[in-house]
């Protein structure tokens, strides 16, 4: 049976701290797994270099992991990777790269890409601030399970105008229609 990094890392937090053999044998599957093209491994080694979990800590090759797993869709890692370009963290800081990357991710519904998405709405980094977007970004978040955009919905909701909250309605069933749509595929 093969333990992964996750319940490895799970039984150290219950007492049963894996031992360095086994964290470079799982280690070792992960990467392997990575390089044939697995982008899950591949988010999973950008997560480790980002956070010096295992590795030492690389932000530029944890860039080159996420960059990987974004490529073949895989919304954590596109969300991971606008991430970094809206920060500056293992590549030049880019904001509308790093928009670009949320907006694929929240495309497929990843809440914590629809968040961040709102937050760069609301705050208008890289793109005009819009109140209405971020509010339906934030409602379709929160309505994906995001916690803190479900806090953040009252404030937003409180800076619209009556008019606006019914565009911004609008906008929220376009946004669950197209990400609907996109799951479909």
């Amino acid at each position: 049976m093969r333990l992964t990094l996750s319940a490895l890392l799970l039984a150290g937090v219950v007492g049963c701290d894996p031992t360095p053999e086994e964290l470079a044998l799982e280690l070792d599957a992960t990467l392997k797994a990575a390089e044939q093209g697995d982008a899950e491994a591949q988010a999973n080694l950008g997560f480790m270099y980002a956070n010096g979990e295992g590795v030492p800590q690389d932000d530029v090759e944890a860039v080159k992991w996420y960059r990987k797993a974004a490529d073949q869709g895989y919304a954590k890692a596109q969300h991971m990777l606008g991430f970094m370009y809206i920060i500056g963290q293992g590549v030049p800081e880019n904001a509308t790269e790093g928009v670009k990357w949320y907006r694929k991710a929240a495309e497929q519904g990843y809440a914590l890409a629809l968040r961040s998405l709102g937050s760069v709405y609301d705050l208008g980094r890289a793109v005009p601030p819009n109140k209405v977007e971020a509010y339906a970004l934030f409602s379709v978040a929160a309505t994906n399970g995001d916690g803190y955009a479900k806090n953040r919905l009252p404030k937003a909701k409180a800076e619209l105008a009556p008019e606006q909250l019914v565009v911004a309605e609008k906008r929220i069933e376009e946004l669950t229609e197209q990400i609907n749509a996109n799951k479909a595929k």
